[in-house]
This record gives C-alpha cells, structure tokens and sequence, in this order.
C-alpha cells in the first residue's frame, strides 16, 4: 500500500497487489508519514509507457446490457487516473497493480493502425458501429505524442466506418479534420464524459482529464458542426457528485449536447478498496455516508455484477437517482435519440495491412 498523500498527481491513493500475485508487500504507513514529515516532499510516479504486441485491434463486445458489440482500446490502463474507473482490474491480468500502476504503468498498441487496416481488409468484415474505447479514455494525455488514436481515426474516415468515440479530453479537438471527413458520410458520433463542474472535485477524481470548463467548450465546438454528441454522467457517486446532476446536463444542453446518459459508480474487484482509501483521504467527513448509500444501492454490497442493474443498482436511492436523472434530462431536451450511424457508406481500405491493394 502507498500512504493516500504520496501519490501526487493521481486518482488511486494506494496500489494494492494484484488479485493474482502470491507475494503482498506491505508497507508501515506510519513510518512513511515519519518520513515524509521529515523529508517535507511527497513521492512522485513517472509515466512508463510500454509496448502491447496485440495480435487484433477490434474486440468483441458479448454483453446484453451493452448496446454495441464492436471497440478498439488503443491503449491499456489511462493517464487521466480516475479513481473510479471499472476497467481497472484489467491491470491485475498483466501482473500489475489496479492502483497507481493502472494509471502509470501505460501499455501502447503502436500497430494499432495496420492491424485496423488488416481486418477492415477482410472479405468478411461487416460494418457496424465501432466504439472508442471500452476499457481506457483514446484521448488520454500519451496520445497527445503518440497519436495511435489519430491513426486508427485516419483508417475509419478512409473507409467511412461507422465510429463512437466516449471521451473525457478536449485533445479530440486535435482530430476535427477527420470528425468533419467521417461526420460528412454520417459515420461519428462523440460522447464526452462530465462528472462534475467542480474543479476541485475534479482534480481529485480526475487528475490528469481534462477540466469541466474544457470538456463542455469540447461539447460546443463538435455540436457546432453538427456532429451528434452526447454527454456521459458516469459515475454518479452518492454524496459525493450525484447532487451536481441537473446542474451538469443544464450545462451540457447549453453546449449543445442533444443527448445524455448516466452511470452509478461501479466497484469490480479490488476498486471497493481504492474508493474506500480515496473517500478516507479526501472526504473522511462523509466517508461512512457515502457508502453506505452506495451500498443501498447494491442490495448490501458495493458492488453488482448482475447484467440490468449493474449500471443503475436497484432500491430506493437508485430510483432516486434514475428518475431525477430522467426529470432533467427531459427538461433540458437531453432524451432524444442519436441518430443512427451510416453504415451503407463503408468501403474497405485501399490498401491492406501489408500495403497490397485490396481487391474488395
């Protein structure tokens, strides 16, 4: 474990050992508090970025609460270090943390491109809706000089496929040229996540995203050129941002968003543990609270695996929750429904992974 005031500039405040490690280390948090109180500075965790030998680039999505079946994940764990994210336990299958290794021991899929160029090239590929990403933000802070997330956008617009991008970053402003080529043949849409417009809030569940400021000029900029975009309410957490809903899609609908949906806090694994260690260092005053909110969201427990409540939780507080959401969302024109991709405009890539011409 890291002591919750050592991990400057990132979400979890601990890095617990994976599920599938046979060795825990533990260190005495009172003589790292020592140690800092003496040493007056606080530890510092560099970005490492390695490489991801994928063999495939577009990945299966078999969920029947989950309303598209194709996404590309460019890179695996994300920089933007948000505390809550679900995907974190995908970390603990690589030998690593869910903790702070999650959000600094980044993986890159430098071949990300060829291989979308490849299985585009299929014969029997079929165009549907691709989402970027499911298990990580394409435009976390590395993609700003790595540009794997530009690549795979620069393959989509050739072949006008059909893309969904979910975001947290305004870096997606880097990519107008190609949202203007793909939003042309119908073939985009953008879903930009906003938790809170407190900056503060923010900046302790989000520290390396984008600020609230930013993401609804992000939200403004794509809605003015007509491309569909929607805004993401995920996680709602129970005293902690759930009090910020009508205040965040009254702004999202100023900025042009035409749809929104939401998400409850959800906690797989060894991330009931870092939300525990992060309400502790931030909001020990309304610890016991918000848990216990969360938890009458959970039938008891933290967490809920079970498909059709996993997202939403059940009881009292999640009705709540769901019809204020639902309130809000009519009252500022936010339950309208995306327009449908087009997917008759796909033509496969010119040229295949190999730089062959393709012959489909």
């Amino acid at each position: 474990m890291v002591a919750p005031h050592l991990a400057r500039g990132r979400g979890s405040t601990i890095n617990p050992t994976g599920r599938y490690e046979r060795v825990t280390l533990t260190i005495d948090g009172d003589a790292l508090d020592a140690e800092l109180r003496e040493r007056g500075q606080g530890t510092r965790f560099s970005t490492t970025i390695r490489t991801d030998h994928a063999k495939t680039i577009i990945n299966r999505v078999d969920s029947p609460d989950i309303h598209f079946n194709w996404t590309i994940n460019p890179y695996r764990g994300c920089e933007h270090g948000c505390f809550y994210c679900y995907a974190r336990p995908g970390h603990e299958y690589l030998g690593l943390s869910p903790g702070i290794d999650f959000e600094s021991i980044l993986f890159a899929k430098h071949d990300a491109a060829r291989l979308l160029r490849r299985e585009l090239s299929d014969p029997k590929w079929r165009p549907e809706t691709i989402v970027l990403s499911g298990v990580t933000d394409p435009y976390q802070p590395i993609e700003r000089d790595l540009g794997i997330t530009r690549s795979v956008l620069e393959v989509l617009a050739e072949c006008r496929h059909p893309v969904s991008i979910i975001t947290k970053s305004s870096l997606i402003l880097r990519d107008m040229d190609l949202l203007r080529e793909l939003h042309a043949t119908g073939s985009v849409h953008v879903a930009v996540s906003l938790t809170t417009l407190d900056n503060r809030l923010a900046s302790v569940m989000e520290p390396r995203a984008s600020s609230p400021r930013s993401r609804l000029d992000t939200i403004r900029t794509i809605a003015e050129l007509g491309i569909p975009v929607s805004v993401m309410v995920a996680p709602i957490i129970p005293a902690i941002n759930d009090h910020e809903v009508a205040q965040i899609l009254e702004a999202a609908a100023d900025a042009g968003a035409h749809n929104a949906a939401y998400i409850l806090l959800r906690l797989p694994h060894q991330n009931k543990a870092i939300y525990t260690a992060w309400l502790e260092a931030h909001f020990p005053d309304r610890a016991a609270k918000a848990e216990s909110l969360l938890r009458q969201c959970r039938n008891g427990e933290m967490s809920s695996s079970a498909f059709g409540e996993r997202f939403v939780g059940r009881g009292p507080v999640a009705d709540q929750i769901r019809q204020s959401f639902r309130l809000f969302s009519r009252r500022y024109g936010l339950d309208r429904p995306s327009p449908p991709h087009n997917h008759g405009a796909f033509r496969p890539p010119r040229t295949d992974a190999e730089g062959q011409i393709s012959l489909f």
